[in-house]
């Protein structure tokens, strides 16, 4: 018994003499994604799934006594991210411009609730991304076909900014169509049982609705010229106490940008295992040409948008007060590339995305513009570009002809410059030459009809188009 008392005695005595071990706190990070909208999937989903912030997150110094937990909350649109961060329930967030905007707005309203925009995560330069829908039964094709119509969007999102901007543009009045509030889900549901007439909505959802086979688009974004991006703002309490950690974001998300265009069709794939949005149509829009580029770096043209917009919600009494000089912060974006070796001023100037290029196969010629280039997704096949639309209509021809599932094809539209599904586009065709048809292709039947009267040629369905392009 003697023994046991001096063994327990001496383990208490070295105890004491030793430093305590301090608990470490546990620091609690709120990040409010949007998983279902494609263009924010680098800033969300994929880091989460891919463990990239805990890669990055810092381990040192002030940090070496904190245990990081990350709670990722996923929502529908960019207000109820606002809400939570007002809330200080949510660190960060990411949203589209307009809801980035009011976010910003609405924390400089309310003092030691401020937000600060630390980033991009993707954009297009002229708008698209957002865009307006109807059924694809539906009589109408242009925005003007929707006076006194009955048109669905989420207030508050990048969409509905979109559609007030181009009622202004136009000189409509607010009350040109009767315009209702609904969720991308509920939108889509009320689309497909031609409850609503119309439904505009943002990324991928304008595109995703053709491609599920019941709507078609009748205008993209792009046709407003003003761009578009989804970006990332912070609390600014949470930044200015751990601004390390912002920056360790910031490097998961250029290492997330970097793993999608390492194999763009694999990111897809992964990214439909995740949020169940169609791989084909998260290809459209982060494939290489895709709609939107991949970019972290805060551009003046940006912050031109962020004006445009708030411009137009204080016209409508929609926004409150916004100083975007203090709102927006580079610091932490330009310190992640620094530490990363890569040059943030470069990359600022920069308008550049991957594109498509190589070999076309087909017609045995080098991909030079990328523009009017194709892509051929054969199901078990990778995918292949092809130097033009009449290769690319080739291509699936030949597909078909032995029996190949094509899942989905790819063409750019001459007019707005954007990637289209080749199977939801109209075509301007001219086949008096059966050896050289010209095949336009155009997401709009304005724009095709348009071209076609200066070609000679008429307007043409995507079966009419495969059929000229048969004789190659």
């Amino acid at each position: 018994m003697n023994s046991i008392v001096l063994r327990a005695s001496a383990w208490l005595a070295l105890a004491f003499a030793l430093p305590a071990l301090a608990a470490k706190q546990e620091v609690v990070i709120g990040i409010g994604t949007q998983n279902t909208t494609t263009n924010t999937v680098t800033g969300g989903v994929v880091i989460k799934e891919l463990k990239l912030l805990e890669k990055h997150l810092p381990r040192t110094g002030k940090y070496k006594d904190i245990a990081f937990k990350l709670d990722w909350q996923n929502f529908t649109s960019g207000p109820p991210i606002t809400n939570g961060m007002m809330a200080k329930k949510l660190h960060i967030g990411m949203m589209g411009d307009y809801p980035l905007l009011v976010n910003g707005a609405t924390g400089q309203s309310q003092q030691g609730n401020e937000t600060q925009l630390i980033a991009v995560i993707a954009y297009n330069a002229f708008g698209s991304g957002n865009g307006v829908v109807v059924h694809k039964d539906s009589p109408y094709y242009q925005l003007s076909d929707l006076k006194g119509k009955l048109i669905s969007v989420p207030f508050g999102s990048a969409a509905h900014g979109m559609v007030l901007q181009a009622m202004q543009a136009r000189g409509w009045p607010e009350n040109y169509w009767n315009l209702v509030s609904q969720s991308p889900e509920v939108g889509t549901t009320n689309l497909q049982e031609k409850k609503i007439d119309a439904h505009a909505d943002f990324v991928p959802f304008s595109d995703l609705l053709p491609y599920r086979g019941f709507a078609r688009k009748i205008f993209d974004g792009v046709e407003t010229k003003v761009p578009t991006f989804h970006g990332v703002v912070v609390r600014k309490d949470f930044a200015t106490e751990y601004p390390e950690v912002v920056v360790a974001y910031i490097k998961a998300l250029i290492e997330a940008n970097g793993w999608v265009r390492a194999n763009p069709a694999a990111a897809a794939a992964k990214v439909e295992e995740w949020t169940r949005i169609e791989k084909e149509v998260a290809y459209l829009y982060l494939g290489p040409g895709g709609i939107h580029t991949l970019d972290p770096t805060i551009k003046p043209r940006w912050l031109d948008t962020i004006k445009t917009g708030h411009e137009v919600l204080t016209r409508l009494n929609r926004v409150k007060a916004l100083n975007i000089d203090t709102w927006v912060d580079e610091t932490y974006v330009r310190l992640a590339y620094k530490e990363l070796k890569l040059d943030y001023d470069a990359q600022k100037q920069s308008l550049a995305n991957y594109d498509v290029g190589g070999q076309d196969p087909l017609c045995k010629v080098a991909i030079t513009r990328p523009k009017e280039a194709g892509e051929v997704w054969v199901d078990g096949v990778a995918i292949t570009a092809y130097s033009s639309p009449s290769c690319t209509l080739s291509a699936i021809n030949k597909a078909q002809a032995d029996n190949r599932k094509v899942k989905v094809a790819y063409l750019y539209d001459r007019a707005l410059g954007i990637k289209v599904f080749a199977d939801k586009a109209f075509y301007a065709l001219n086949a008096s030459d059966p050896k050289k048809p010209q095949i336009v292709p155009f997401l709009l039947k304005k724009d095709a009809e348009a071209h076609a009267a200066t070609i000679g040629g008429r307007l043409a369905t995507y079966t009419e188009a495969l059929a000229a392009a048969s004789g190659l």
